[in-house]
């Protein structure tokens, strides 16, 4: 089962007509790290974080951020 932030970033990437290699070549990451952070079995930096919402206009609170 997906956690819930990742198939938020999920669903922003898609929205934002992108594919994984897109985001990461944006982002300077590999794909196979954007795979596994929407995969939920990879925890990104802070400044890894910040570029993917900066790509996808989104806040580190929409895309991120867990609630109670």
């Amino acid at each position: 089962m997906e956690d819930w932030k990742n198939v938020r970033m999920k669903k922003a990437r898609k929205d934002a007509g992108l594919s994984q290699q897109q985001l990461a070549d944006a982002v300077g990451a590999t794909r196979q790290t954007i795979g596994l952070i929407e995969a939920g079995t990879y925890n990104p930096s802070l400044r890894l974080c910040t570029a993917i919402c900066k790509t996808l206009g989104k806040t580190l609170d929409e895309l991120f951020w867990e609630e109670g």
